[in-house]
């Protein structure tokens, strides 16, 4: 069962190109900035704690690569990687559970074209 939601359905959709998805190092990097991320917003009051707590905890679940077949979209899609980020914040925020908003929580205070350029950094620095 998918634990991604409408975005990553349109995006399969509209981004049928290779059929190879995006490399799981930047999977794992894009879920290790949004473990940050959530704890950061957490801290800092922009989301309530334990609600940070489940996000990180989501984030690490997703960090230990068992769930590639919940991130279908293509490598080849939008510029910005638009798809994969809002792939990201769905799996995470059922992952985390009930109330939990892909939007309003997982993504809080980030934007993809700052998100998703830093987890090809951080990807490439950790293959290195």
């Amino acid at each position: 069962m998918p634990l991604y939601g409408k975005q990553t359905k349109q995006a399969i959709e509209n981004f049928p190109i290779s059929g190879w998805p995006v490399s799981s190092h930047i999977i794992n990097a894009l879920a290790l900035i949004k473990e940050h991320a959530a704890l950061v917003n957490g801290n800092l009051g922009m989301i309530d704690y334990p609600t940070a707590k489940r996000i990180a905890t989501a984030a690490q679940r997703v960090q230990k690569g068992k769930m590639a077949e919940q991130f279908p979209v293509d490598v080849f899609q939008t510029g910005s990687g638009t798809s994969t980020n809002m792939n990201m914040n769905e799996v995470i925020a059922n992952l985390a559970g009930k109330g939990v908003h892909p939007n309003d929580h997982v993504n809080c205070g980030q934007s993809t074209n700052d998100v998703f350029p830093s987890a090809v950094q951080i990807a490439c620095a950790l293959l290195v």
